[in-house]
């Protein structure tokens, strides 16, 4: 099974997740049970780290997936549209503020005629691989949940 996050991107990530939570290189490493040099080796990119240890770094930093929104917004609206996929907008936690490591991405899409569902599915496991998080996508169309009627949307 392929790691979650790349281990090529830990420097960066780790760096990312550490600065949103506002944790100094010794609490983050104080959380996942590394020491800090350690931890300033990884983000320097001096040190190699596996999958699981990259993981249980991003977990105790509480990694958002709204961070990982942000920095591949455009690779997430190009993996739409070579799927078929517009107008996408992000409805949940990330869309109101209160995601965390836990989190998952809530998209919504309108669908190109002609295309179908495993199109859907293909788009969904292009924006996993780019950010790690488990993705939801609902098409926007006359058979959308009502419930999206009254949730803030955010527009990628």
């Amino acid at each position: 099974m392929p790691d979650r996050f790349d281990p090529r991107r830990a420097a960066a990530l780790v760096r990312a997740a550490r600065a949103d939570s506002q944790m100094s290189q010794a609490e983050l490493a104080r959380a996942a049970g590394m020491s800090q040099p350690n931890v300033a080796a990884i983000e320097s990119g001096r040190r190699a780290v596996s999958g699981d240890v990259l993981e249980r770094l991003l977990g105790e930093a509480d990694y958002r997936p709204s961070i990982a929104v942000e920095e591949h917004a455009q690779a997430i609206v190009d993996a739409g549209i070579r799927h078929g996929l517009h107008d996408l907008r992000v409805f949940g936690s990330i869309a109101t503020g209160a995601d965390h490591f836990s989190s998952d991405i809530d998209l919504l899409a309108r669908l190109d005629d002609g295309r179908s569902y495993f199109d859907l599915a293909l788009f969904q496991n292009a924006v996993e691989t780019l950010t790690g998080f488990p993705v939801d996508v609902i098409v926007d169309d006359a058979n959308r949940p009502s419930f999206l009627d009254d949730v803030p949307l955010v527009h990628l």
